[in-house]
């Protein structure tokens, strides 16, 4: 493991805040060559499966995550741990909540498999092997998460995804399922990377004539945005900066392959050469290199946290409203 941090400087958390324009807002609509290929993310999940343990930078981020949790007052019973071992945040969530009753969903079956052994592995050491040994496979699900998942009728009270907002190439989507499966007054926590990330790298790139090596990472105005379009209530959206050294442009190149390789839709399709990389190398020392002669780099991490209301009928002269959601609106004013 490289040395890590230099220094973290971190921002002011706000409340909901409304759009401010920026190139991320272009995912939503055409696909930018900076937006995130499906195809290189499958590749990227396949390859990252294989290591030994979560990135640094993700155990980093579900430590500061989960610091979010003190002031929340809702105790859930059930939650949803989402990409949960490059997620790297299950231990820190179940000291938390050590009565919670933990679900792991995986976003490729790689990933699944290695939880469903963790879980195997843990069982006996598990307060639940005081009654039996649970099934990993009734613990651990795939994406898309079947209609019969033990938590699906009423919903987990939490959904914890830590580091998988950037990884999202359909935002508006992924945040309409997370809703999905939260019950009603549950909440989200989620992280990703934030537009700051990398920009040594980029412009470094940019300096070069080459394509950029990132996908365009989404701001956290805009995710707050696409809470509310989601369904979510009071989304309160927190970034901080971290400034990481290494003590060559190797060292830093090895360790963000170890975050995920560039998925961007205009990425360069071919193979690199030696004399490519070499010249990469120079570029990263003469631009990247401070003072001390470490090579910095800065990482935006954006968080969210926001809470899945009471469904409301929309006002319209023809209203038409779930026999669930009606249900859940009936029992709602009911109670005292």
């Amino acid at each position: 493991m490289s040395e890590h941090p230099a220094s973290a400087t971190p921002s002011a958390s706000s409340a909901p805040d409304p759009a401010a324009g920026s190139a991320t807002a272009g995912i939503l609509g055409s696909v930018p060559a900076c937006a995130p290929s499906a195809t290189a993310v499958d590749r990227q999940l396949r390859r990252l499966a294989h290591l030994d343990e979560a990135p640094w930078l993700h155990q980093e981020a579900a430590r500061r995550l989960a610091d979010k949790l003190g002031p929340i007052r809702l105790s859930p019973k059930d939650w949803i741990d989402w990409s949960a071992r490059l997620g790297a945040g299950g231990a820190l969530v179940q000291s938390h909540y050590p009565e919670a009753r933990r679900w792991v969903v995986e976003p490729h079956a790689l990933l699944a498999a290695h939880s469903r052994q963790a879980e195997a592995e843990a069982a006996p050491r598990s307060w639940r092997s005081l009654w039996r040994r649970p099934d990993p496979a009734e613990l651990v699900h795939l994406e898309p998460v079947p209609a019969h998942a033990p938590w699906r009728a009423e919903g987990a009270q939490m959904l914890w995804a830590n580091m998988t907002l950037h990884a999202a190439t359909d935002l508006p989507g992924l945040l309409a399922c997370w809703h999905r499966h939260l019950a009603v007054d549950g909440f989200l926590m989620c992280s990703g990377l934030g537009p700051d990330t990398a920009r040594e790298l980029r412009a470094v790139y940019r300096a070069l004539g080459w394509p950029l090596p990132t996908i365009d990472f989404i701001d956290m105005h805009d995710l707050g945005d696409e809470l509310v379009q989601a369904g979510f209530a009071d989304p309160v959206m927190d970034m901080e900066r971290l400034t990481l050294t290494w003590a060559t442009p190797q060292a830093m190149l090895d360790e963000l392959r170890t975050w995920g390789g560039n998925v961007a839709q205009g990425r360069f399709a071919g193979l690199r050469t030696r004399a490519w990389r070499q010249r990469l190398l120079d570029a990263i020392g003469q631009h990247m290199r401070q003072p001390d002669g470490r090579i910095a780099l800065t990482v935006e991490l954006v968080y969210g946290h926001a809470l899945k209301p009471v469904p409301r009928a929309k006002v319209a002269a023809e209203t038409r409203v779930a026999l669930s959601d009606m249900r859940l609106m009936v029992r709602k004013k009911g109670q005292p």
